[in-house]
Formats: structure tokens, C-alpha cells, sequence
């Protein structure tokens, strides 16, 4: 199809020529590079020949034609620049996208033989191919490399798993050429294999998957996981609200406005009074309402002294800012005059964690690579989390280097300015931009000084030093390739600090150490306790011992058969285990049946010599006892464990014993 391009159109649906109209013929480089090189396929260029040639290097393969290679060597490509712009593997998005790529050429590696990971090391003559014209596949080779060997030795370990599961499905089905809907969804699952790569594998063998009813079952699944989270009214699509509310709050804390409607639950009432719960919609309003992350202001809605509405959240329904909350006295009605007051302290705790946020993703970049991009985030007045792309866990280091990043901007007391523009204009600027998110042609930037500079509708600190100080607390994996930082600030990050300087100086002194000592004595400690439980399992091994001497005095016959039963306290089973063992090697042939008690429970082992179990089994005898102490066993013929509960029958199911074995070895 060729487009022939001769108008702009613009955003108010008029057209104007273009000064160079032009014709979009679809060739695509590398079909023109096809055309120019003289040969017939785009797998047949210059490019596409080396690729291929070093991935048939690394496979040991010698048939260049085979199409497999053809797929892996156009896969290598794909990946590696996918990653490069920021993309690690998902279960969605554009990182499933890159996964399915991904675990598509591991499955033709294996068809051409491949039993090891191979994949990441096609990136270094990729690099060396297309690094002059792409440096960024050298500026991020590692990290290239890493992630798909990562994610190849992942998914190695469900593949031939999987593929059994298939081959069976296969197998089974004989005449029918359909692969049923649930295996489908079984093997994405269970063994994650993207649904086209299951429709690679049945193609190739001549069937074809039940689309239909594999989307019944991911429609099955996401219903049980509605059903198990927990219910919220969603205020968003159940409350009707027309009017638009003009947020104020980027510039003052208080308004004077007027209540404009009034919800009970999600039904619109004409009045609030004492002790009801429900929703006040203004027409204008300071309180910032959930968005982007960021937590919904709290604070009140008064009329002097006497009418008192406190907002415990606020959120967005359409173009209107719904706050929520309780009447703390007096009634509120539609029309009424109000004023709507913010909590100064909370928001000033938000904007403190929301400006830290962005600080944090801009320090990661410095220190971990320009592949971080922001997963998610949530700040409120307590902490701040933030989520990003990376394939592994930060090291002691690179927290440091952050933190030292981030409470240096904070230090330097930072300019933090906000400007409208248009979001061509913005990202030219180089500001950060949250991916899949759906932004206005209008777009707010928030710049601190040049250290970071984001689009955000957000509150922010005026200066960067209002955010006092920074601490991470935690480094996580949530998924794949995303890792959650959780960090605090201001007084939050300083009762932190405190709590855990206490916490330090109190277990300095119980062990009597300087606090910057304490790992070297906990290290002195521990290796005391290990030699202390060295020497104190060798002193049990020697009562163990001393004790089947004695043992030995108690040995029985009956019928003719060697027969030991005893009774302990206090005895671990794992010392009676070695009694039992060395009671065998002792006795040669013999039945043998040991209890404890510990701990106000009972615990039993029996053993019965290989040539004695024909005739008693050790695991009937254990039970034979168990069953009168209220518990149960089992286990081998020559070697059983059980227990119970019943400490006060236990003498007399140790006497029964003899009486049953009476019967047996008659």
C-alpha cells in the first residue's frame, strides 16, 4: 500500500498542506537494503548475514537456511533495544511484550539443540555489529546481558516442563486438532508460556489452540481475584456528577466556596447532619484528591464554630473533587457557604515524601542506570514507595550512594518550580515522563533545580530543603524486574534514625560492647555458640551412648526374638534415632520400640531388624502405641516414627506392647 501524504491536520480539525508532501511507500531500510544488495529476503542483507552467522557460531549449527536462526537473530535485535530504552521482562506491558520475544527465541534455541542459556551471548556481536550507529548497545551491554541470561535461566526451568505437558496434549488428542482452552491457560499459568508462543509450538505439529477458551479461563481468573480483594466503592464511575471543581490548593490551604452536592453512600441526598458519613462536592476546593500516587488531602469543611464536616480522604469523580468524611456537628446542605480547610501538617508531610520521590528516581538514574523508570508510587504524610525497573537487588553501596544523592539535593536547598507547556515541548526538555500514562496536551512540569525534573500534577515542598532528610528503609522485589524502594523524610526519616540508634545502643549493651563494635562481637558471640552447640551435641552423642549400655541390660526375649521397649524423658527424637540405630547394629536382630516425653508430648520410634519384618512391621507397632496416647505414626517396615498428646496412658500403652508382639511372633 503506498500513502500518499499531502495534509496536516490540526487539533481543531483543519487541514493545511504540507510545505514537502511525500509518499509513504512501506519499504521499510531494510527492504530498500534487500533491493540494493540484490538479494531476495531481508534475512539475506549484510546485517541480518553476521547476525545470523554468530548466532549459528554460538549454537553450533551449520544449516544457515534453518528458520529458527533467522528467528533468533531478528529476536536479539528486538531485545536488545527494547532493554537498552528502559524495558525489563513483565507479566504486562511493554515488558510482556519483551518477555514473549524473549522466551519465543529460547524456544527455537532449544529446536536447534541449544541445553544451555545462549541467548545474552549473542548481544556482544550485536553491539560490535550495530554500536557504532546504536552506542547505546554498548552503553548498556551489561545490563543487556544480565537481564536475558536472567530471564533465560528462569524460564529453562519450566520450559521442558511445559513441553512434556504439550507433547502429552499432543499425543492425546489424536484426530482432534484443537489444543483445549485450559491447557492453554495451564501452560501460561503455571509454566509461562505466552499464549503465541503455545501457538507456535502446536502449529508447527499441525493444530491450533482454543483461543476462546483460554479466554474464558484468564476471565475465570481475574473474577476469583475481584472476589478476593476487598470491596471499595468505587466513587469514580458510580458517583454522577456533572460539575467540575476548581482545585485551588497548588497556592493556599483555605477557601471560601460553596457546597454544590451531597452524597450519602452514592445516592445524592439533600443533607448531611451529626454523625453521618458520606461525600461533599464544592465548587472549588484546596483539597488535592487522590491521583498519580499520591494520597488525598484530609482536614475540614466548617461553617464558623457550630458546622464541622472532617475530610478523612479525597478523591476524583469525573472533573469533580469528592471529599469524604464524617459530620462532627451541625447539618450541611447544598448552597451552603463554607470554608474548606486543609491539614497544613499533612500536607506539608506529603509534599515532603512526594518531592522526595522524585529526587529518588532521579539519584537511581545517576546510580543504578538510565534504564529506572518509574512502575508505580504511593506518598502519603507517613512514607513514600516507589517502584522501578530493575532486574536485582541494590547493594549496601548503591542504597548509600542514593541516599547520599538525594539528602545532598535536600542539602543544596533546591529551587522547586512548576510550569505549564505542551507536552512536546516538555519531553524535549528532557522531563520524565510516566509510560502508558495518558497525558494532557497541556502538561505541568515540576523542575528541582537540574537535578530532577518531572511531568507531575502533584504537590511538591517549595524548596527542597523543606524536605529535611531522607532514609530509605527497604529494598524489595514485587515482580519480575521491578524493585519497590519504601523511604521516609523530615521527622519521620529523624524518629527512624532514633529508633534504630536505640535499638543499637540497647543491644550494644547487652553484650557489653562499644555500639561500632557490636558486629565484631556479635561475630565473637555467635562463633561462641556454635563452639558451645559443637560440644554440646558431642556430649549428647556420648549420654546417647551410654545410655544403649544401658539399654542393653533391658533387652527381653519373646519367642524366641530379642525385644527392647524403654521410656524416656526429655529425650529429643533425634537422640533416639541414633539410640535406635546403634541398638540394631548391637542387637542384630531385634524389635525395638523407644518413647519420650518433651515438653508435655509424647514422642515414639520403633525399629525391627530386616529379617524380623516379615513378621512385625515397625510402623504397626508405632501406631499400635499411638493410638492409645490420642496421636498417630508411621514409616518403613524396619524403621517408624509417631507421637500423642496423651502423657498420662503412656505406661500403659508401653506395656500392651509386649502382649502384641506375643501374638505376632507366636
Amino acid at each position: 500500500n503506498i500513502v500518499f501524504m499531502q495534509y496536516n491536520r490540526t487539533i481543531d480539525g483543519e487541514f493545511h498542506k504540507l510545505p514537502r508532501p511525500s509518499v509513504d511507500t512501506g519499504m521499510g531500510l531494510e527492504r530498500i537494503a534487500a533491493v540494493m544488495q540484490g538479494v531476495h529476503s531481508n534475512y539475506e542483507i549484510d546485517l541480518f548475514k553476521d547476525l545470523i552467522e554468530n548466532t549459528a557460531r554460538v549454537l553450533s549449527v551449520t544449516d544457515l537456511t534453518n528458520k529458527s536462526l533467522r528467528v533468533i537473530a531478528d529476536h536479539i535485535r528486538s531485545c536488545s533495544f527494547l532493554i537498552a530504552d528502559g524495558v525489563l521482562p513483565s507479566n504486562e506491558g511493554r515488558g510482556y511484550v519483551l518477555r514473549r520475544i524473549i522466551r519465543r527465541a529460547v524456544r527455537h534455541g532449544r529446536l536447534l539443540g541449544a541445553k544451555e542459556v545462549f541467548f545474552y551471548k549473542l548481544v556482544a556481536p550485536l553491539a560490535d555489529l550495530m554500536g557504532d550507529a546504536y552506542p547505546e548497545l554498548r552503553t548498556h551491554k551489561d545490563l543487556i546481558e544480565k537481564t536475558l541470561k536472567k530471564e533465560e535461566e528462569q524460564f529453562i526451568r519450566t520450559l521442558d516442563r511445559g513441553l512434556t505437558l504439550l507433547n502429552e496434549q499432543l499425543e492425546a488428542l489424536g484426530e482432534g486438532r484443537t489444543i483445549p482452552g485450559d491447557v492453554v491457560f495451564k501452560l501460561y499459568d503455571t509454566y509461562g508460556f505466552p499464549v503465541d508462543l503455545t501457538a507456535d509450538v502446536v502449529r508447527d505439529a499441525g493444530y491450533v489452540i482454543d483461543l476462546d477458551g483460554f479466554n474464558s479461563e484468564m476471565d475465570k481468573q481475574r473474577a476469583r481475584a475481584k472476589e478476593a480483594s476487598s470491596f471499595e466503592v468505587d466513587y469514580n464511575s458510580q458517583l454522577k456528577i456533572q460539575s467540575t471543581t476548581e482545585f485551588v490548593g497548588y497556592t493556599r490551604l483555605s477557601e471560601e466556596t460553596e457546597i454544590e452536592t451531597i452524597f450519602k453512600g452514592v445516592e445524592e441526598a439533600e443533607a448531611l447532619s451529626t454523625d453521618e458519613q458520606g461525600v461533599i462536592v464544592l465548587n472549588s476546593s484546596p483539597f488535592y484528591a487522590e491521583c498519580g500516587g499520591q494520597a488525598g488531602d484530609i482536614g475540614v469543611i466548617k461553617a464558623d464554630d457550630n458546622f464541622i464536616f472532617r475530610v478523612s480522604d479525597t478523591k476524583k469523580a469525573g472533573n469533580a473533587i469528592i471529599h469524604i468524611g464524617k459530620v462532627e456537628l451541625g447539618s450541611f446542605v447544598p448552597g451552603m457557604k463554607v470554608v474548606a480547610e486543609v491539614d497544613a501538617a499533612n500536607r506539608k508531610l506529603t509534599c515532603a515524601h512526594h518531592s522526595a520521590t522524585h529526587l529518588l528516581q532521579a539519584a537511581l538514574r545517576q546510580v543504578v542506570g538510565t534504564h529506572v523508570n518509574q512502575k508505580g508510587s504511593s506518598v502519603n504524610a507517613e512514607r513514600l514507595r516507589f517502584d522501578f525497573s530493575h532486574n536485582e537487588p541494590l547493594t549496601e553501596e548503591q542504597i548509600a550512594e542514593v541516599e547520599v544523592l538525594v539528602n545532598r539535593a535536600i542539602a543544596d536547598n533546591l529551587d522547586v518550580s512548576t510550569s505549564i507547556m505542551d507536552l512536546e515541548e516538555a519531553k524535549k526538555t528532557g522531563a520524565m515522563a510516566l509510560f502508558g500514562e495518558k497525558y494532557e496536551q497541556k502538561v505541568r512540569v515540576v523542575s528541582m533545580g537540574d537535578f530532577s525534573c518531572e511531568l507531575c500534577g502533584g504537590t511538591h515542598v517549595n524548596r527542597t530543603g523543606d524536605i529535611g532528610f531522607f532514609k530509605i528503609l527497604s529494598d524489595s522485589g514485587i515482580a519480575a524486574g521491578v524493585r519497590r524502594i519504601e523511604a521516609v523524610t523530615n521527622l519521620a526519616a529523624l524518629s527512624y534514625v532514633q529508633k534504630l540508634n536505640n535499638e543499637l545502643r540497647r543491644s550494644a549493651e547487652l553484650l557489653k560492647s562499644e555500639a561500632f563494635g557490636l558486629t565484631e562481637k556479635v561475630k565473637a558471640t555467635l562463633d561462641h555458640v556454635r563452639e558451645i552447640e559443637h560440644e554440646n551435641a558431642a556430649l549428647k552423642e556420648k549420654l546417647a551412648l551410654s545410655a544403649v549400655s544401658d539399654l542393653m541390660n533391658s533387652v527381653t526375649e519373646i519367642n524366641g526374638v530379642k525385644t527392647l521397649i524403654a521410656t524416656f524423658d526429655g529425650v529429643e527424637v533425634k537422640e533416639m534415632r541414633t539410640s535406635l540405630d546403634d541398638l540394631k547394629n548391637r542387637l542384630k536382630s531385634a524389635v525395638i520400640v523407644l518413647a519420650s516425653v518433651v515438653d508435655g508430648r509424647v514422642f515414639l520410634i520403633s525399629g525391627v531388624t530386616k529379617d524380623l519384618t516379615s513378621r512385625v512391621k515397625a510402623g504397626d507397632l508405632v501406631n499400635h502405641v499411638a493410638s492409645q496416647i490420642d496421636g498417630k505414626g508411621g514409616g518403613r517396615p524396619d524403621m517408624a516414627q509417631g507421637g500423642g498428646t496423651n502423657v498420662a496412658n503412656l505406661p500403659k500403652a508401653m506395656e500392651s506392647v509386649a502382649l502384641w508382639l506375643e501374638e505376632r511372633l507366636g
